[in-house]
């Protein structure tokens, strides 16, 4: 009963890994906070010849084991394996989580991982599904020795160890890669103090002031002019025509 417990757990694993959901790293007790990948390579820096020859040999290895491991499940006759009925649906389970996650979860982060050769987040995505993968394969590979042909569980075993290898060299790709980065890391931080060091410090300016200079007068307005004022000059008759004669002032009657 035990062991049908551990083998649906890592049913559920497996499932999550190949419907591309993310599984969170475990995060050690004497850390606190989020664990993060560090070190992820811009998709424009340079990546060497052998680095590149390297991936595309554990990728391709990889790919081969995938393609006999489909075969092989394929080939397996659970119904007709000597047990009981909640062992075969359980069987059957974990081994349509294997193909579904070798058809799709493993292919589409491998391609991610191609893009980005030294992405030490591609990496480890590659690497984690294999980990899960090779649990559930693990579980199908006992039950085929127990149940099963000799001739199943011989090919089964022998598609798991090759997915042990690919995971070893992955697992050692990692390593060399973070080594690097750090190497790069410290590489960095020597060049920028170096630098600092042989800048030229410019010192800086002294401004004196002096107390006891007397303080500037201002400067003296120059006198304004005056605008000139003009009188209006008195309206003249126009040429060729007769002055009006002034108002007559009326006679006062005399009294009588």
């Amino acid at each position: 009963m035990k062991s049908k417990l551990i083998t649906a757990g890592l049913t559920v694993l497996l499932g999550a890994v190949a419907l591309g959901q993310t599984l969170p790293a475990p995060t050690p007790a004497a850390e606190t906070g989020p664990v993060s990948v560090p070190g992820q390579t811009s998709s424009n820096a340079p990546v060497s010849y052998a680095s590149v020859t390297e991936l595309n040999g554990i990728l391709a290895q990889l790919e081969a084991t995938a393609k006999n491991t489909q075969a092989d499940l394929v080939r397996l006759r659970i119904e007709r394996w000597k047990t009981d009925g909640a062992y075969k649906k359980q069987a059957l389970t974990n081994v349509d989580s294997i193909q579904r996650n070798l058809q799709g979860a493993l292919p589409e982060i491998m391609t991610q991982l191609r893009s980005s050769p030294e992405d030490l987040g591609a990496t480890f995505r590659v690497y984690r599904n294999l980990d899960a993968l090779y649990d559930v394969m693990g579980s199908v590979v006992e039950s085929a020795g127990a149940f099963g042909s000799k001739d199943d569980f011989q090919a089964l075993s022998t598609d798991l160890n090759a997915f042990e290898g690919s995971r070893k060299q992955l697992a050692s790709r990692m390593e060399g890669l973070s080594s690097a980065k750090e190497a790069e890391i410290v590489r960095l931080r020597t060049e920028l103090k170096t630098a600092q060091a042989s800048a030229p410090v410019t010192p800086p300016k002294k401004i004196i002031v002096d107390d006891n200079e007397p303080p500037k007068k201002p400067a003296a307005k120059k006198p304004g002019t005056k605008p000139k004022t003009t009188t209006p000059a008195a309206t003249k008759p126009a040429t060729g025509q007769t002055p009006a004669p002034p108002a007559q002032q009326p006679v006062p009657s005399s009294p009588h």
